[in-house]
């Protein structure tokens, strides 16, 4: 049986447009200036920051997945491409041989130093520096919301129960 929705009013019509318009545009931006300034895609760019910032010398290359929100195929793919240039290492786990482990090297680490100032002007020049510090404020809760309501998403993506068109969103 189809569900029916209520169709959205100008308000959420315009919210949900602009938000959409923004998740189009800003990963092709950061892309852009990643390529120009490092050579690496935003999403290398993420799996060496991932790296970077695990407890450990290596992660588990099922872990890295959930970590970068990515599939095994897409981030083998990519893993790939960083392994041919050097920035990672990846090998058999030695706990468990069916599982591999991903390292990142020392020429990874520096690449990843090396691009971080302009990813980071990158991001102050398209987002931080064009919001006020209420608007930064509000962008961090209203980003803290639907990050909540999309962990709570099953994997399959139905909605949850409880979930109707007319529920409130839960604060973080």
């Amino acid at each position: 049986m189809k569900r029916r929705v209520p169709r959205m009013n100008e308000q959420e019509s315009a919210a949900w447009l602009g938000l959409t318009t923004v998740f189009s545009l800003l990963p092709a931006a950061l892309d852009r200036q990643l390529q120009r300034d490092s050579g690496l895609t935003h999403f290398e760019f993420v799996v060496l920051s991932r790296l970077q910032l695990s407890d450990g010398p290596t992660m588990r290359m099922t872990a890295l997945a959930e970590a970068t929100v990515s599939t095994l195929p897409r981030l083998s793919h990519v893993c790939g491409r960083l392994e041919k240039r050097g920035l990672i290492t990846r090998a058999p786990c030695p706990e468990d041989r069916r599982a591999t482990n991903v390292g990142l090297t020392s020429d990874g680490r520096r690449e990843l130093i090396r691009s971080v100032p302009g990813h980071i002007a990158t991001a102050r020049r398209l987002v931080i520096d064009a919001l006020t510090p209420e608007q930064l404020d509000a962008l961090a809760e209203i980003t803290g919301t639907i990050a909540a309501r999309l962990a709570e998403e099953p994997p399959d993506g139905t909605p949850s129960a409880g979930r109707g068109a007319g529920s409130r969103p839960v604060a973080p």
